[in-house]
Formats: structure tokens, sequence, C-alpha cells
């Protein structure tokens, strides 16, 4: 990367920026700038101002002060549409794509090609070019045909980003953009990054996985508490650097030893879903170990534990959960045998977001707090109580409603439900997604403490560096099948790669 001049103009500025929601302060006189062909990493923990302050710089929020600045000139963006039109565009965490068209209807949705310039006749043949060379730029190999609604996680967000590189911005703003990526698509990702930087296009990247800010920025920026926290040269961007300007201390990093494994607690024999190959898919999970499951994204992960859960139909295979047999059916036949699931989509899938924490927790476990039909509240603020405060969810109280959390304290609440649950193995599909540095630090000690405490832990995360740290074992898939298990001595992501590419002979642990 090459130094960047210091007398150079920035290409986006924010002078001075300040906004509060309902008295609340979100940013107070904060200042960014970003040149030409530059990434600058913004980081902070959750409810530190990112987000405020990048949909500023979008125009979907107006500052209540300070200003903005283009190519050293004041701007006021009244709106995203005013943003794009001065090449500045947003990539949101959460997808934004019309599940029910295509893939090549979304990347042109609101700017078809038409034939002739004739309102209303779309040049199919023109949006079919348009979305190959997109999805080309993204690494993308699929049919731009294909429903979006029909495409994993990982696959939307490279569509998302596939569509926002199409409207050739000048200011790239990427929010969680690798979140639900596999190692080699956000090694794609990097690429194209490193692409756009030469064609001096300034990109905005936003992450909790700090190895990769280490990797793509030119720059740091970081905010604390709606405040400039302070900044990084590219030769000064250390891990620890990084935690200190965000939480304003040092994190312990949890790195567990391989852990002596006790009784098998659950045990899959041959198990087929739908989409398995011939042959199925075996493993174990014993009690007081974390085994990882790596591969990449429509691999096959999240299916096998909805499978295991009850969410989608077992076509063949054995199940037992503390040498019982279990036939999957449904999830409340999982939960009675303590098998449970903390699902990768936590919003949609893991909370009722209207609702509060206290009926978020309670919700599966009322039955144990109640009585002839009638919940106890008195037993059911108590549970409510208990989970926060063993999960050190940051929250006002038990009745806030569990959608005006951040990230991180969500998902703590998914897990101090089924924490109340007393369960046997714990599921956790992609469990630090899109939480900040400390959050995570707080999940992985609880990680640590729950088998400590005799549970199994089945973790699928697409982050490679939290498989190699927590786990004690890592299954390895490869459309849909098992590629190998490795154990903790023969951890290393080149090995967890090879197997999950293919390019390895499938194996198992002996």
């Amino acid at each position: 990367m090459a130094d960047l001049p210091s007398n150079k103009r920035f290409l986006l500025e924010a002078r001075g920026v300040s906004k509060a929601f309902l008295g609340a302060r979100a940013l107070a006189d904060v200042r960014f700038g970003i040149y030409s062909g530059e990434v600058v990493a913004l980081i902070g923990e959750n409810g530190a101002g990112k987000s405020t302050l990048m949909k500023i710089l979008a125009g979907v929020h107006q500052p209540d002060s300070g200003s903005l600045w283009l190519d050293g000139n004041s701007i006021i963006l009244n709106g995203p549409e005013d943003a794009i039109r001065h090449g500045i565009v947003l990539i949101h965490q959460e997808l934004n794509l019309a599940e029910n068209l295509t893939i090549a209807e979304n990347l042109v949705l609101g700017r078809e090609p038409t034939w002739g310039g004739i309102l209303g006749l779309v040049d199919r043949a023109a949006t079919r070019v348009i979305a190959i060379n997109a999805l080309n730029r993204v690494g993308l190999v699929i049919d731009p045909n294909t429903r979006v609604g029909d495409l994993a996680p990982g696959q939307k967000q490279l569509v998302e980003i596939a569509r926002a590189l199409s409207l050739d911005a000048r200011v790239l703003i990427m929010d969680e953009p690798t979140s639900s990526l596999s190692h080699q698509e956000t090694e794609r990702l990097t690429e194209v990054i490193g692409e756009l930087r030469a064609k001096g296009v300034a990109i905005v990247y936003i992450s909790h996985r700090l190895s990769e800010v280490s990797k793509v920025a030119d720059r740091v920026i970081s905010l604390r508490d709606g405040c400039n926290s302070g900044d990084l040269p590219r030769e000064a961007i250390t891990h620890d650097a990084m935690v200190r300007l965000m939480v304003g201390r040092d994190l312990t990093r949890l790195s567990r030893s391989s852990a002596k494994a006790g009784r098998v607690l659950l045990s899959v024999s041959g198990l087929r879903h739908q989409a398995s190959p011939a042959g199925g898919i075996s493993f174990e999970v014993r009690a007081g170990e974390v085994v990882g499951m790596a591969g990449l994204v429509g691999a096959g992960r999240t299916e096998l534990a909805e499978t295991l859960y009850g969410v989608r139909p077992m076509v063949a295979g054995k199940v037992t959960i503390r040498d019982n047999a279990f036939q999957p059916g449904s999830p409340a036949k999982a939960i009675k045998q303590g098998l449970l699931l903390v699902p990768e989509d936590r919003r949609h899938h893991g909370l009722i977001l209207a609702e509060s924490i206290r009926s978020n927790i309670s919700l599966p476990n009322l039955k144990g707090i109640s009585s002839a039909g009638w919940v106890s509240r008195q037993r059911e603020n108590k549970m409510a109580l208990h989970g926060i405060a063993e999960l050190s969810i940051r929250t006002t109280g038990p009745e806030k409603a569990a959608g005006q959390l951040s990230g991180g304290n969500q998902q703590k609440v998914v897990l101090a439900r089924w924490l109340a649950a007393n369960p046997s193995v714990l599921m956790l599909d992609e469990p630090t997604r899109g939480v900040d540095v400390g959050a995570k630090s707080e999940i992985y000690d609880l990680i640590g403490k729950l088998v400590d405490q005799g549970l199994g832990v089945l973790m699928i995360s697409s982050d490679l560096e939290e498989v190699l740290r927590l786990s004690d074992r890592v299954l390895v898939l490869h459309e849909h099948g098992l590629a190998g298990e490795l154990s903790r001595d023969e951890l290393s992501e080149e090995a967890v790669m090879r197997l999950a590419t293919g390019t390895a002979p499938r194996r198992t642990t002996p």
C-alpha cells in the first residue's frame, strides 16, 4: 500500500458532525475523512456511533450540526439518492434485496436498460450482460436468472456487493461485508477491494473482524460512545491497538487448550437430508468439548444443524442423545432432549424483536414456570434477571424490547433463553456474527464456561480464526458431505481450506 501524501485533500470529509435521537446522543463533534484510493476502517463497539456516521455519509440521516464535504466543497445530502448521485454508495449489513426477483433484476433495479429508451421495454440481454460483469467482479459464478430468495446468505451478500460495485461508486461504504462469507469468498472480496483502491475508489470498511481490518485498511478511525477515540496509520494497526481504542482497555483473548472429553452426548451416524450425498455424515460431540464445523458458504453446515433440530426432514441416518435413540422431527422434540440451536439469523429466527427481553428468554421455558396453565410472572422475571446478570446483557431492564438492543446483546438474549432450558448439546450457528469485539470476547468466555460445566458445543462458524481458537476438533464440510475431521493438533487454516475446497482427499480421524 502506497503512502498517501499528507497535503492531499480528502475526497469525502465529515467535520464536527453531531446527531441525537429522542434526546439520546449518537454522535458528538465527530471528524472523519477519506482520500481517493484509500481504505479506511471504521471501528468501534456496538453503540459507538458507526452506523449513525455511515448513514449520515450515505444521506440516510442528516446531521444536527457539522458539515459534509466532497472534493473540497460543502454538500447537503437529502437522501440516499442524493448520495448515490454524488458517487457515495452504502452496502448495508442487513441485506436490501428483493427476494422475489432474480439476481439480474436486483442488480439493475430502478435503472433497467431499455430497448431504444422506450419506458417499460426492458432489454433482457443487456441486463444479463450487466449482471454477469458485476457478479464476475465478486467471483460469484451463478446463473443471473436465479431467484434471490433461493440463495444462501453468503451468496446474497455477494449479490449486494456486486450491485453496489455496478453503480461505479467513488466512495463505497461496506458495513460488515464478510459477515456471511466463507474464507475463500472473503479472500476474493479482499482482492476486489485492492482492485477498487487501484482505480481510485475510496472505501469505508466497517467490520468486527479485526484480522480483516489489519489486512485491508490503510488507516483506522475508532469511535467510542459517539466520539472519536483515536486513529491508527497503516504501520500502527495491530489487534491490541485497535481493541484499546475501541474499549479503552486490553481484553483477555481466550485460547482454549484441548479439553479432556467426557461421555458421548450426541452421536450422528449416516445422517442425510435432501441435499446430502450418499453415505451421509457421521460424527460425535462429547461432554466438555467444542466441536467446530467449517466449510464454504453452501457446504451444508446450517442445513445439517437444522436437520438435527427438526427444521428440515432427515432422509436417513441414526441419531442418539445421551445413549437414547432420537428421531429428529421438530424443534420441540429436540428441545425436550436437550439439543438446542442458536440460529445464524438471530433477528428473524432467534428473537421476537418487538417483545421484551423477559418474554424472549421465557418463551420456550414457560412450562417450567407455569402452574395449572398460568405463568408465574415472579418466576418469569427471576429467570429473565438471572439471564441478564449471568450473560452481562446491557439493558435498562427486562422489559426493554429485544429489537432495541445492540447485536451483541441480542445474541446474549438468545443464549440466555436456551441456557435457561438446561441443554446437553448446544448448536451455535455463527455465534459472533455482527457482534463487536467486547461482546465477542464475552461470548468466547461463556462458551469456555459451558464446556467446563460438561456441556457439548457444536459451533458453526465462517470465521476461521474463531474456529481454530475455540475448537477441540473440527468437522469440515464440502458439498453437503463430511470432507474430513481434524484434531486440535492438526488444525491450521491451510488444512481446513484444503478440505473445504475439495482439494484434499476426504478423511476422518481414526
